[in-house]
């Protein structure tokens, strides 16, 4: 049985993602951490402002106390404070409901550590052998864990170790703010506000159906609009957990997460900060990243997409700094978890230091046209053994030299293998993109 995916547990509310399927699930991980650290574990959990979020919030915490554990709900909680808070109130493990930047009608479950990093490959595959293979009957008497509630204090919480860990004076900055409808919602407005700066902020008014509908990261035009018409310096949009951050600057251009990336290296190398002078990112990183970074004397290590790779690249080898194009950002000085508060206020932060806008400092580099494909396979496993795919990539790599880049991958979820080309010129992405996806159809459409 499959249960965990790239970043938890996630499906259509009351379909995939049953309350039923949610209380095993929080059994067996109140099951799992009591065998480590005795009875009563501690849990934190939190969830987004989806409407199926407080029934599946009910059902993780019957199942967690039915097998033992104590429970703390937060409620509407952004994904990055649950992290942060498990360690900061000394839990054993912390819960998120939430599908992110899903539309409203999918859910998700995701677990945090005590250390406040996610589940390892091992430690969810306990989890789920104890859902699929164990009879795990419901405790009673003083066995049973107890349930407490807390928000606002929580909320204050996250927010105001941020805000000192990460000073910035804003004043007679003008910020417009996306908050997706999303669990954002109250912490953004409230951390950006106590910078000083001059904040509207949109999209703050979740009704259960409206997270991502819209607005928010994936959704980037109404910000973009907001701020061209009505003259911000910036704009800064989350999705709907509050992990990622994107960025509009003062013209309305998008600022995407290579770019905030490339901003923040530059800048904590010129502060002597960025440990061995090298950033994390995926394998879908622009090459203008690249090309950026080799001028400014800095390495790029890359891994396959997902934040949870990013991460594990991070902490073998001590690095700082890492994160993915679409704004998942993690500064390990700063938290454990891709944080799209923490990430504003070090991209604010950078801004005020350099006393540049945004702009200006994004000239940091240019990205390269890019065409992306998915092409419908048979079986998308196949795509390692197919040698004929792989001689018409090499060919098409020569044909690009060192003047663009080629990536082939199978999803990760649907039988699909995606194309993606980066060159100098818009018309040689496209061409390249085509003609490896007609040589894919021949060999596994």
């Amino acid at each position: 049985m499959s249960l965990f995916g790239t970043d938890g547990i996630r499906g259509v509310a009351g379909a995939d993602l049953t309350p039923g399927l949610a209380a095993q699930v929080g059994r067996a991980a109140a099951v799992v951490h009591a065998g480590r650290v005795g009875p009563h574990p501690r849990f934190l959990i939190g969830r987004d402002t989806r409407l199926s979020g407080t029934m599946l919030e009910a059902a993780l915490v019957a199942g967690i106390t039915s097998g033992g554990g104590d429970v703390e709900v937060l409620g509407v909680m952004p994904t990055p404070a649950v992290a942060s808070l498990v360690v900061r109130r000394q839990a054993h493990a912390g819960v998120v409901v939430s599908a992110s930047h899903n539309p409203f009608a999918d859910n998700g479950i995701k677990f945090f550590n005590g250390d406040g990093f996610k589940l390892s490959d091992d430690e969810e595959a306990e989890i789920i052998e104890h859902v699929t293979e164990h009879d795990l009957p419901s405790l009673t008497g003083g066995e049973i864990g107890r349930v407490s509630y807390a928000h606002s204090a929580a909320v204050s919480e996250y927010v105001d170790r941020l805000v000192e860990r990460i000073p910035v004076d804003l004043v007679g900055l003008r910020v417009a703010v996306d908050c997706a409808h999303g669990a954002m919602f109250e912490a953004a407005a409230l951390g950006l506000r106590q910078t000083g700066a001059d904040l509207t902020v949109l999209f703050d008014k979740p009704d259960g159906l409206n997270i991502n509908d819209g607005c928010g990261s994936t959704h980037m035009h109404a910000l973009q609009q907001v701020v061209r018409d009505d003259g911000f310096d910036l704009g800064l949009a989350f999705d709907g957990d509050g992990d990622r951050v994107l960025a509009v600057d003062g013209h309305g251009e998008l600022v995407d997460g290579d770019f905030v990336i490339a901003i923040l290296a530059k800048h904590l190398k010129a502060k002597s900060l960025l440990r061995h002078e090298t950033v994390v990112t995926t394998v879908m990183t622009n090459l203008g990243f690249h090309l950026a970074m080799r001028r400014e004397g800095i390495e790029v290590v890359t891994t396959a997409v997902g934040d949870r790779y990013v991460l594990a690249e991070m902490l073998a080898n001590d690095y700082l700094l890492g994160g993915e194009q679409s704004g998942h950002v993690i500064d390990l000085d700063v938290s454990t978890t891709g944080d799209g508060l923490a990430t504003a206020l070090l991209l604010l932060q950078a801004l005020r230091e350099m006393d540049v806008p945004l702009d200006e400092a994004a000239t940091i580099m240019t990205r390269l046209p890019q065409c992306l494909l998915n092409v419908t396979v048979r079986d998308r496993k196949a795509l390692d053994g197919a040698a004929t795919v792989w001689q018409a990539v090499a060919m098409e790599e020569e044909r690009l030299g060192d003047k663009g880049r080629i990536l082939v991958r199978p999803s990760g979820t649907e039988p699909l293998v995606r194309v993606m080309c980066e060159a100098a010129d818009a018309g040689d992405c496209e061409g390249v993109c085509l003609r490896l996806a007609t040589v894919i159809e021949e060999e596994l459409g």
